[in-house]
């Protein structure tokens, strides 16, 4: 009997040693397809909230004249409004939006745990920097947005997580 507990023992931290996360980063193709999907998403949403704005309001014509006398302010609400839609995505889909969805990418902590909402959140906002794209050239792209809130977008397939 004793030495049937040793064995059990013995095994349970090899057992433990292989639930360790193992994070593979996704790559710059997945990475450059999670943002032309997450993109043309976000402007299909963009486009369905203006329809339903002019429906619901006759001043939205006047909002959306004066954005297009202004391309610098309109630039900017853009950004805002894309970083907040991807933070608002990756929370309520705990690091998964439509891009990553399909690419089989999630975004995780460091450690490779699951991102926070305010982590998810923050990695939007963080979108809205202006040539944050550009951070994201190099091999494995690892962009502003992941390394002020210390994250990774790790390929699923290859990657082993806790939980």
């Amino acid at each position: 009997m004793e030495t049937y507990n040793q064995d059990i023992a013995t095994e349970t931290p090899d057992i433990l040693v292989d639930l360790e996360p193992q994070l593979e980063q996704a790559g710059a193709g997945k990475r450059l397809a999670n943002y032309l999907i997450d993109i043309i998403s976000f402007y299909i949403f963009v486009f369905a909230l203006g329809m339903l704005s002019a429906v619901v309001s006759d001043n939205a014509g006047a909002f959306f004249d004066d954005m297009d006398s202004n391309p610098l302010l309109s630039r900017l609400i853009s950004l805002a409004l894309y970083g907040c839609y991807m933070g608002l995505v990756e929370m309520l889909f705990k690091g998964k939006s439509l891009g990553k969805l399909i690419t089989q990418t999630r975004a995780v902590n460091e450690d490779g745990s699951q991102i926070s909402g305010s982590t998810a959140f923050l990695r939007g906002l963080s979108r809205a920097v202006p040539f944050d794209a550009f951070s994201a050239l190099g091999s494995p792209p690892h962009p502003w947005h992941d390394r002020w809130n210390r994250t990774y977008v790790i390929d699923e397939k290859r990657s082993v997580l806790s939980y």
